[in-house]
């Protein structure tokens, strides 16, 4: 089994760099760090049938709420050093502002996402609403998802089988939590992504509890390269 790292970025600012929205010149500096070290990018739909990682360095680059901000600064740095990204999507604020957050920060419309070199990005499921799974029942879940398949198949959006739980919040106790997990299924997931972290060994124990690693704004370079090779850092 090998290490997977899953990394979990937000807005990107020009020159800001802190908490959930970081700078461009530092988020260059680790995508070239990983460039340089040899990691290998992976989208979802590529570990669906994949028993095993390759030998080296592997990593899972992903951005949550679909901010223009990724179309913008994180796409071009994406492409300079040829690497992948799931962007996870809020969908019922498409063309909106992020309103459970800031309310400020503009996100992308289904025409911008359909622009997206899909080499590049692979689109993910960030639930309709933005709401927290652990707080809702499992009808209003289903009605959440059914709402996403909407706007999916409207806007004909080409989204991976993959779901970033909202704040990575989702029912932990038994047994709502078998419940829970149950329905994704139900409903064709294959993955399901919360915080954590720490860092995944591949193939996942539990493709529905998979961990990612909140990469601050305020990391510099060493810190980064901590938290990929041990998760958790303090």
């Amino acid at each position: 089994m090998a290490n997977l790292p899953v990394l979990m970025y937000h807005h990107v600012s020009v020159s800001e760099s802190r908490d959930l929205t970081i700078g461009t010149s530092r988020l260059e500096e680790q995508f070239k760090w990983l460039r340089d070290n040899n990691f290998k990018s992976w989208h979802f739909s590529e570990l669906e049938e994949l028993r095993q990682l390759p030998p080296g360095n592997n990593v899972m680059i992903t951005f949550d709420d679909a901010y223009v901000s990724f179309r913008e600064l994180a796409l071009p740095l994406l492409q300079k050093y040829q690497l992948k990204a799931t962007l996870f999507v809020p969908l019922a604020f498409l063309g909106g502002t992020d309103e459970w957050y800031s309310g400020q920060n503009p996100i992308m419309t289904s025409s911008e996402l359909n622009t997206l070199d899909p080499s590049l990005v692979e689109l993910g499921h960030h639930s309709f609403f933005h709401k927290k799974f652990h707080q809702m029942s499992s009808e209003e879940i289903k009605e959440d998802i059914n709402k996403c398949r909407e706007v999916i198949a409207k806007q004909n959006l080409n989204v991976s089988p993959a779901l970033a739980y909202p704040y990575g919040k989702y029912p932990r106790e038994k047994p709502a939590k078998e419940q829970f997990i149950t329905l994704l299924k139900e409903e064709g997931f294959k993955f399901g992504l919360r915080i954590g972290n720490r860092l995944n060994a591949f193939p996942f124990k539990n493709s529905f509890e998979i961990q990612r690693l909140d990469i601050k704004g305020e990391y510099g370079l060493s810190k980064f390269k901590r938290k990929i090779k041990f998760g958790k850092v303090f």
